[in-house]
């Protein structure tokens, strides 16, 4: 099966950390192309108590701005001035450049594409080759597109964003196109045949757009059509079917949502020869309702809300967040359940059952081939996969082989005609491997693999359980030297998100073994409520007014280290962006005796506003809705913003965010650090101007952000 996420906005909302990996110049220019200025921000409603920072929340204001590169001044001075920032800077450059990476391969039809960044071409280069010649230690590519040369000719600093290409011939495509990093995107029709852009072609102002092929002449898209059309979120509110060659205002209504709404998409997907225009209102982050789309009507599909649905071949795959009770039976929240397509929309509850969880697992993805559905499991946040297959008796599964140790995804190769799926294997200390496997086989055949970016001799991985303020058992991995002192002395960095049902598995990082394990630091990562380790129960346990816990988890996964002697508070630092800056932001203030260093990137922390900033009203299911004072009440207890006390002595702290940063609003950083600052705390900030939620438009911004950051906990800490 071919398709996109049908719940596009979902993924771009959840944010990482900048320790997240993202993954020859055109014979002739293409067409230029008039970019629109990008959309002032309206000014989000004022307090109705005092904030003398409010005015920090002018993202693109001259006198924000002239705060900002005074902050920026005084961290790089501090910063590069250490030594050996210029080598650890240069290090992390060099393996971000490596022609030695494996290239993330998506397939479509016949041929392999590749987006490449390296020193030569820091926007990058999209391009594409063939399997057999994938397979060479050094692949021939062809040139689709250049992003530096279209950059330099339209004088604009584009950002790649992904592609979506019509199924079956592949022969057109919509590049999302970012000035600067942000999620706001240009959306531009492409020739991949002619390898230009379509003169006259279909094309997008800057928004946060979400578009879907019908056929070649008619796209689904929501966008910005006018006031109204988007949701509080800043997302698409309306979806409308649009003809080639007329204008955006003439395009058919299909579906609206309201405002409150997070927002509304649709696409067609393509499965097993068969076409399905699917529709979604996303009515909370976790919430939406879905239909079909049968000829001019509408048809409703009968799920809980917080259930998701997708189709394979003629079956319905439903995954549930919340137990289920139909027909006698309890379906349990985690289950992932399939049942015949027609039977369902019919009003059949007739299931079997794919991934039955236990108190220990939880289900992390699936994968559809051709004839096989792909489960990728976690036990104890250690990764399985069982493949499922329909036999004469029914659904049959067995497990995949793997390796005894790692974590494990798969991507299919395409869903509609191949068995062939891409296997990728990493952890820790082992570099990263692409296998290319086919269901029924049992060997894979080894594609790529990611050399040794780090000394990894004499680490060792082991997995521990801290006891949380109620009782509850948190796992945590830790990285260290073997026969590691126990004596409380050594440095030790600690990372950790809890939020929006994301799960922290370990994981092949250059940055953390360049920087720290190499040099004799401890590395650890907890996984506290609010992530999605042991399913929707470990997720919803933090959830609004529960939020406490997830602080609670992280609070007591530091102490356990504190406590078996791994290392002592003045050498344990902690590290998190996004939702994980959030977290960071309440360590800071909560617990600040437990802590030597903090680095805290692209982070909410006024949680009072944060639902009037930008897409922040997308997450009042997670974390509550301030207008109403008695979740404020809840709020209110753990918002660092609010928090910050005179006269209380802080762990020092490295805030980092981006201008660009249209997801989670640079504002609170910024105030953040100045509340700060008027209490005499010592801190650095550093602000990107480009980069948006990921801290960084390219390599090199990416490795001098990371070379501060690791340089500042290196210098905090102690580590040599």
């Amino acid at each position: 099966m071919v398709r996109a996420m049908r719940t596009p906005f979902l993924a771009a909302a959840l944010g990482c950390t900048l320790a997240c990996t993202s993954t020859k110049s055109a014979t002739t220019a293409p067409p230029p192309v008039a970019t629109p200025a990008p959309r002032a921000v309206a000014a989000p409603p004022p307090m109705q108590v005092e904030d003398p920072w409010l005015w920090l929340e002018d993202v693109t204001g001259e006198k924000p701005l002239a705060w900002v590169r005074e902050r920026n001044a005084v961290s790089q001075k501090e910063l590069e001035g250490q030594p050996g920032f210029a080598e650890l800077r240069a290090r992390l450059r060099g393996i971000y450049d490596s022609k030695d990476r494996i290239p993330s391969p998506t397939v479509l039809g016949k041929s392999l594409y590749n987006f490449w960044k390296d020193e030569a071409h820091p926007r990058g280069l999209w391009r594409r080759t063939t399997l057999s010649e994938f397979k060479k230690p050094a692949p021939k590519w062809e040139l689709v597109l250049d992003l530096d040369a279209l950059g330099a000719a339209e004088k604009q600093s584009w950002v790649w964003h992904g592609e979506q290409c019509l199924p079956p011939k592949y022969e057109r495509c919509l590049l999302s196109l970012s000035p600067g990093g942000s999620d706001a995107v240009v959306v531009r029709e492409f020739d991949l045949v002619k390898k230009a852009f379509v003169d006259g072609g279909f094309s997008l102002p800057e928004a946060k757009s979400q578009v879907s092929w019908k056929d070649l002449d008619t796209l689904y898209v929501g966008t910005d059509f006018g006031p109204g059309t988007l949701t509080d979120s800043g997302y698409p509110r309306q979806v409308k079917e649009w003809k080639r060659g007329t204008a955006l205002g003439t395009a058919t209504l299909v579906l609206e949502g309201e405002a409150t709404d997070v927002s509304v998409s649709g696409l067609r997907e393509f499965d097993h020869g068969k076409t399905r225009d699917w529709f979604s209102r996303n009515k909370t982050f976790f919430t939406d309702e879905t239909w079909l789309r049968e000829g001019d009507k509408l048809l409703k599909l009968d799920k809980p809300d917080d259930a998701s649905v997708t189709a394979w071949d003629d079956q319905a795959l439903l995954q549930l967040r919340s137990d289920w009770v139909i027909n006698e039976n309890i379906y349990k929240a985690g289950s992932l359940l399939v049942t015949s397509m027609e039977g369902f929309k019919a009003g059949k509850r007739d299931f079997t059952v794919l991934f039955d969880p236990k108190p220990n697992t939880s289900i992390e993805f699936f994968a559809d081939t051709r004839t096989a559905i792909l489960i990728g499991v976690l036990e104890d946040v250690k990764s399985v996969i069982t493949v499922a297959t329909r036999g004469k008796k029914g659904w049959e599964q067995k497990k995949l082989e793997t390796p005894a140790v790692g974590s494990f995804s798969v991507i299919a190769w395409d869903q509609d005609v191949s068995d062939d799926f891409f296997f990728w294997d990493t952890g820790f200390t082992t570099p990263s491997t692409l296998s290319l496997g086919t269901v029924g086989k049992g060997k894979r055949e080894v594609l790529k693999t990611t050399p040794a970016f780090f000394k990894a001799d004499g680490l060792e991985i082991s997995q521990h359980f801290a006891t949380s303020k109620d009782g509850t058992r948190v796992p945590y991995f830790q990285v260290s030297r073997q026969g590691l002192v126990l004596d409380g002395t050594t440095p030790t960095l600690l990372e950790g998100y809890g939020g929006f049902e994301i799960s922290l598995t370990p994981y092949y990082d250059p940055t953390v073994g360049a920087a720290w394990l190499e040099r004799g630091g401890v590395f650890a990562l907890a996984n506290i409520r609010g992530g999605g380790e042991y399913g929707p129960s470990w997720h919803q346990a933090a959830l609004r007014g529960h939020r406490q816990r997830a602080y609670d988890d992280f609070a007591a996964v530091a102490e356990d280290l504190i406590t078996r002697k791994v290392t002592s508070s003045k050498k344990l630092g902690i590290l998190g962006g996004s939702n994980g800056g959030l977290l960071m932001g309440v360590m800071l203030t909560q617990r600040p005796e437990l802590f030597g260093a903090i680095v805290c990137q692209v982070p909410l922390l006024d949680m009072k506003r944060y639902h009037l900033l930008l897409a922040g009203a997308s997450w009042m299911e997670e974390y509550g809705d301030p207008g109403k004072p008695d979740e404020w009440l809840a709020l209110q207890q753990f918002s660092p913003y609010q928090n910050v006390k005179p006269g209380l002595k802080y762990p020092r702290t490295f805030f980092t965010t981006s201008t660009k940063d249209d997801r989670v609003h640079p504002g609170h950083a910024r105030k953040m650090v100045a509340r700060l600052l008027e209490q005499g705390a010592d801190l650095l900030y550093y602000e990107n101007i480009e980069g948006g939620h990921g801290g960084a438009a390219n390599n090199e911004q990416r490795a001098q952000m990371n070379a501060m950051a690791w340089t500042f906990l290196a210098r905090q800490l102690g580590l040599p």
